[in-house]
């Protein structure tokens, strides 16, 4: 019998950890020939979310609870519960069952059909218009920027057979980027759409700095391009203030009395190279902060408490 780990990172979840339980617990229901584990790892939750879960455990020995010692942030606990699995596959499935469980049937049925990777791709969601068209742009930046081929609208809500998990254990990132992982590893990708409905409980937990730490380390896990383009605009700036710098003193030569540069167009340049090179700074800083963060070398989380493992 194979057995499949089901993956759930929670935080704050009070009143949607029980019908994400029930959800997937239904789903195997219907799937006699799987074992099954649910591993739910909370990141240090301030609500009920820890009591709820000990509960659930107690009464259903397929969910598995890693509570953390603190919060260590969106991207470092899913990972660190994905290589605490033991499945023949794991599907990652996140909380907020924004994301439909009743996919893992379908997921289950391409994974035997030999596809390593099955993932869910958002063709619509129920969030803002505008958010939806942001994260669209995003996703054609990064495929313009990298030779490895992203998917749009993916998650990381999905399937993944164990050869797969294998290679992702030989990156040993303390920091991170599961999807960029997935298109550099460069198994075949099955694809399954699906509509994302709107969060039901709670609010959403990311806010503008996650999204952007998210989208950032997108970039500088996938491509070098940022620094070429630095690198580059570097030499055409210099190029463009050399041959401004030569026609403003063959204009001073020529109307020596009559011309005048003027205190406006010394600060518009003044202020314009400054941004440029602030910007230029950032996206150095970005890269040095990624190789600061992995030859740190910490482990993904600590673990405060854990339930059911040794079942």
């Amino acid at each position: 019998m194979k057995k499949i780990s089901v993956i759930s990172p929670a935080y704050n979840e009070s009143g949607n950890v029980q019908p994400l339980v029930e959800r997937v617990r239904a789903v195997f229901a219907g799937l006699p020939q799987y074992e099954y584990e649910h591993i739910i790892i909370d990141n240090a939750s301030t609500d009920t979310t820890v009591d709820e879960l000990r509960a659930l455990a107690a009464e259903d020995p397929h969910v598995k609870v890693i509570v953390n010692a603190r919060n260590f942030g969106h991207i470092r606990s899913p990972h660190h519960a994905l290589l605490e699995a033991d499945g023949d596959a794991m599907i990652v499935l996140l909380s907020d069952l924004q994301d439909p469980p009743e996919l893992i049937a379908e997921f289950l049925h391409e994974w035997e059909l030999g596809w390593k990777v099955v993932v869910g791709v958002k063709t619509s969601s129920e969030e803002s218009g505008l958010m939806f068209h942001i994260r669209t742009a995003y996703y054609k930046l990064v495929e313009r920027l990298t030779s490895v081929k992203v998917l749009r609208h993916y998650t990381g809500f999905g399937l993944y057979d164990r050869q797969v998990m294998e290679e992702v254990r030989r990156f040993g990132d303390p920091y991170p980027y599961f999807r960029g992982m997935i298109a550099e590893i460069g198994f075949p990708i099955k694809q399954i759409a699906y509509g994302q409905r709107r969060r039901e409980r709670g609010i959403t937990k990311n806010n503008f700095y996650t999204l952007y730490d998210m989208a950032m380390l997108g970039i500088t896990n996938l491509s070098k391009v940022p620094l070429r383009v630095v690198t580059f605009g570097g030499f055409v700036f210099a190029f463009l203030s050399l041959i401004a710098g030569l026609l403003y003193l063959a204009a001073k030569l020529l109307f020596w009395n009559q011309f005048v540069l003027g205190l406006a167009p010394t600060m518009i340049g003044l202020f314009f190279l400054g941004s440029v090179q602030l910007i230029a700074i950032g996206i150095i800083g970005e890269y040095i902060g990624s190789i600061h963060t992995i030859v740190q070398n910490r482990p993904l989380v600590t673990e405060k408490e854990r339930i059911n493992f040794d079942q």
